[in-house]
């Protein structure tokens, strides 16, 4: 636990907890001006976003997202109150309403002046952690053109290896396993799934020292698969086979991405023998529409072509242990702001990560300003 819980109702500077996510389409109408915000800028046809939006409309044009924002927003709320802190939480997404811009707008004019950020996303990667900044960015020029004081924005830690993320993870999939058959639960594997991106994104995520050979991506992902498998070992007593499998991709196909692919992961473990398959998706903070596509439809479809039992267990989402944890980071990073001794908590082998993103971590193919960091022009 962070030392910074010595005050723990202080959350000097910050007068204000942002939640910055990716958002989502609430209705069909919604779906293909939805794509048109994240594919901005590409060229992409009309048409060819309807086909992409057919994910959506199996589940009615309405992504499980915003819902589930809303929910930990309620379990944020609820835990600082329940603690005595005394710090609003907003919410603001990257393509979809409420957008980010006119959250922090809203954020100016209540008077806030010191803003921490909390991204939808546990993991270093330009699509998980730059192009949030840059989204930052972007929205406090917008604010400065309309001759706004603009706040300082800081970004919490990244927390792949916070006990209140790990936790949680490790009773879904126990959770997952008892529901197995009891003649193929204890030769189960693991699969832990996480949103597959381009080779050369991975090599460059992290800080410069952490680039090539996956980069802190997939570094982060496996230390966090050990962390669950060896918990779960210690559990059950049996130590499952398991491995780092990635989804949804959606890349052109001669682009390198990383793999292998859930499907095939479960085609090549059913070829080998296994018994059934736990599908953990690490990767993902909450069940938003890829976890519910491409696990819970289309893996779950090939499972059943293939008669292998499989199990998908939940994500953290407004788990009660990560409001906590959230709590504990904002406690940390404002002791650290105000020069408070504070030891971050993490497990696992890498430790917790940076406070501030260094100049060249998760670089993007074009250059383009990015807030809370090192190289931000709102420093």
């Amino acid at each position: 636990m962070s030392e910074a819980l010595d005050t723990p109702l202080d959350p000097t500077p910050y007068d204000a907890l942002l939640l910055l996510s990716f958002g989502g389409p609430e209705g069909p109408d919604d779906v293909v001006p939805f794509l048109e915000n994240v594919t901005r800028g590409r060229g992409i046809p009309k048409e060819r976003l309807k086909e992409v939006g057919q994910h959506y409309f199996l589940f009615g044009g309405v992504s499980p997202i915003n819902d589930q924002n809303r929910a930990l927003l309620d379990a944020l709320r609820k835990d600082f109150a329940d603690h005595g802190l005394d710090l609003p939480v907003y919410w603001g997404n990257r393509n979809w309403a409420p957008y980010l811009t006119d959250t922090l707008r809203e954020l100016v004019r209540d008077g806030r002046r010191r803003v921490l950020v909390l991204a939808t996303s546990a993991y270093a990667s330009y699509s998980g952690c730059r192009q949030y900044r840059e989204n930052l960015a972007d929205a406090l020029a917008t604010l400065q053109e309309e001759g706004l004081d603009l706040p300082r924005v800081d970004k919490l830690r990244h927390y792949f290896n916070h006990p209140g993320f790990v936790r949680p993870m490790v009773d879904g999939v126990l959770k997952s396993l008892a529901e197995l058959p009891d003649e193929v639960r204890d030769g189960a594997h693991l699969a832990f799934t996480t949103h597959s991106i381009p080779t050369a994104a991975a090599d460059t995520s992290g800080p410069v020292a952490d680039h090539g050979d996956g980069g802190a991506y997939v570094r982060q992902h496996l230390d966090v698969a050990r962390l669950v498998a060896d918990a779960v070992r210690e559990e059950t007593g049996v130590d499952r086979p398991w491995e780092l499998v990635y989804q949804s991709r959606s890349g052109a196909p001669h682009i390198p991405w990383l793999e292998p692919d859930i499907c095939d992961h479960l085609e090549e473990r059913h070829a080998a023998g296994a018994p059934a398959v736990v599908m953990v998706p690490i990767g993902f903070v909450s069940d938003h529409m890829e976890v519910l596509y491409d696990l819970d439809t289309e893996a779950t479809a090939k499972a059943a072509e293939l008669g292998l039992p499989v199990r998908r267990s939940a994500t953290v989402g407004a788990d009660p242990r990560f409001a906590a944890a959230v709590r504990e980071l904002v406690l940390e990073r404002a002791a650290a702001e105000s020069g408070r001794a504070v030891t971050p908590c993490a497990l696992g082998a890498l430790g917790p990560s940076h406070d501030l993103c260094p100049v060249g971590c998760c670089p993007a193919r074009a250059p383009r300003p990015a807030a809370a960091g090192a190289d931000s022009p709102f420093a």
